[in-house]
């Protein structure tokens, strides 16, 4: 098992050693950054972190309360494993809250916050042709969801979206790793396009199909390749 890395996370002023230490493991989860099967040590993520262990205690205890992580008898810390129904209801969730939440941003979202998509989207495209790691792209896809649902400014939904990515974060990674065999069409592109026509039912059902065809489909089958290369 090779040493974990972690992508960087900016500390804003006055954060706990405590929070900051979930915060980051929580984005290292949703990034894919954690593969499913491997198995970590609390020394190991804390020299990831370049933190002590006890924060990382806490964040563990935190985050296996959210289902993103399991500790195991042997003090050593997983993935959880995941079955083709439970990644099946995962995606259908995703799909209803990021839908509702697209829709409900085009009446909010602003010329200059479209042209921000379209700089992300821009920059996923060219990470896959540099084939940036699956970390980068889920960071960039993230950034360009999360840019995109809170251009409503009364949205209370990121934090029910952000629990189903931390669910998912850790085989959307495998998925990105796939992505030009998965994803043919850029849906973002679609998405942009309907957002510039304030098209709320076009947006949503951009943002429906960029979230299946980025599992590479939605059917049984397609669910249970994708765990099949997670190793599940």
């Amino acid at each position: 098992m090779g040493a974990l890395k972690l992508q960087p996370l900016v500390r804003p002023d006055g954060m706990t050693t405590h929070e900051y230490a979930h915060r980051r493991l929580r984005q290292a989860i949703m990034v894919g950054s954690i593969r499913p099967g491997e198995a970590l040590t609390i020394r190991g993520i804390a020299e990831a972190m370049e933190s002590s262990p006890t924060p990382v205690r806490e964040a563990l205890r935190r985050l296996s309360s959210e289902g993103a992580l399991k500790v195991l008898d042997n003090r050593r810390i997983m993935v959880p494993r995941m079955t083709a129904d439970r990644f099946g209801e995962l995606i259908a969730l995703r799909t209803v809250l990021e839908q509702h939440a697209a829709r409900r941003a085009v009446d909010h979202i602003t010329e200059k916050q479209i042209d921000r998509l379209v700089e992300i989207d821009k920059a996923q495209d060219e990470a896959i042709a540099r084939k940036d790691s699956a970390t980068t792209l889920l960071l960039l896809n993230q950034e360009f969801h999360r840019t995109l649902y809170t251009a409503n400014p009364d949205q209370i939904i990121m934090p029910m979206v952000e629990s189903v990515w931390l669910q998912l974060g850790p085989f959307l990674g495998i998925a990105m790793e796939y992505v030009e065999q998965l994803y043919f069409v850029d849906r973002h592109q679609e998405a942009i396009a309907a957002l510039r026509k304030r098209d709320g039912d076009a947006v949503a059902a951009a943002i429906g199909a960029d979230i299946r065809e980025g599992i590479g489909g939605f059917e049984r089958g397609a669910i249970e390749n994708l765990l099949r290369l997670a190793g599940q």
